[in-house]
């Protein structure tokens, strides 16, 4: 949701979010502005809806949180605009894998250094991907579980293939880095964006797609997709029958993540309260019935910890997109 300016004529609530807000805040701060969130992809996704469940959750702690959208270029444009903002507390916005893991390896170019220019808050969320075949696909090729796709590619080297919403993009990573852990070869289609590669798995146009459950639940539900594994290290509350990949290929495990971050320089102490209140925020009742009904998991964690996950994942993905020859000029 966007909020309205605030008033000239301010109630008790929001002079004791302004007071709150400067005491987290540096003393040369406006304690009466409101916090900017950038969020580096168009309005209506999964990033974007936590973004405005969680602005409207910390309201009574740090005062007006404006969500603004500022998609392009992978998610680049949004995020270079937080690395370039005034360290104040007063400007965040969200790293996701795509942003912090994978798109420092993919383009060519990169207007901010994904390593040095943020300072971490905190994570908020994990999403499982999970493996799904057309149904009908599934059915032909007598296929009901992982190593049944694995056996039937190994049989059948070259003959399977796989969609993606474009090269570089989670989906494509995921099949490449399933091919290596399985040993088997399928032939990557890329499509402009991650809903004709939805599309072309349930007209049978590709054989099986990495997708994430958000996107993907109502069509397993509804029959029109069989899933075959998830790629977390456990199995998913939404889907208790389907098996971790990793019960067939050991330590196989990707999970879409996205969580909050700040300007570089920002203060320390300015940090360290924005965490808490946001924190705070992804262990409320409410705000982890919501974030369920999005099939995400709320992951509040130190700054330390999602600073860690962000380095961690950097490195981990620049073999995997060299691997794929993966790049954006």
């Amino acid at each position: 949701m966007m909020f309205a300016p605030q008033s000239l004529v301010f109630s008790r609530r929001q002079w004791l979010c302004a007071a709150g807000l400067a005491a987290l805040l540096p003393a040369h701060a406006q304690p009466s502005k409101p916090i900017r969130l950038i969020v580096p992809y168009a309005a209506g996704g999964p990033i974007d809806a936590t973004a405005r469940i969680l602005a409207d959750a910390v309201k009574d702690s740090l005062g007006t949180v404006i969500v603004e959208n500022k998609p392009g270029a992978g998610g680049n444009l949004g995020v270079d605009a937080v690395a370039k903002a005034a360290p104040d507390g007063l400007t965040l916005g969200i790293a996701a894998v795509a942003t912090h893991a994978i798109n420092p390896w993919l383009f060519a170019k990169m207007p901010y250094d994904a390593a040095h220019d943020f300072a971490p808050i905190t994570q908020w969320v994990r999403v499982p991907n999970v493996l799904v075949m057309n149904t009908a696909s599934a059915q032909r090729l007598g296929i009901r579980r992982l190593d049944d796709l694995v056996a039937y590619a190994k049989a059948h080297p070259g003959q399977l293939n796989f969609g993606s919403g474009g090269n570089g993009s989670a989906g494509h990573l995921a099949g490449e880095m399933f091919k290596q852990a399985a040993g088997i070869h399928a032939v990557h289609i890329p499509y402009n964006g991650g809903n004709p590669a939805q599309l072309a798995l349930l007209s049978g146009q590709v054989d099986f797609n990495f997708d994430n459950l958000a996107t993907s639940a109502a069509n397993i539900h509804a029959g029109k997709l069989v899933a075959l594994a998830v790629t977390s290290a456990k199995r998913s509350p939404e889907l208790p029958d389907v098996p971790a990949m990793s019960d067939t290929l050991k330590g196989f495990e990707i999970d879409t993540w996205w969580g909050l971050i700040a300007p570089a320089a920002t203060p320390k102490s300015t940090v360290q309260a924005l965490n808490k209140a946001f924190t705070d925020a992804l262990r409320l009742p409410d705000t982890q019935q919501r974030f369920a009904r999005l099939m995400a998991e709320p992951v509040p964690t130190s700054p330390e910890q999602f600073g860690a996950l962000m380095k961690q994942d950097l490195k981990r993905y620049e073999a995997v997109v060299k691997a794929t020859g993966a790049r954006v000029d």
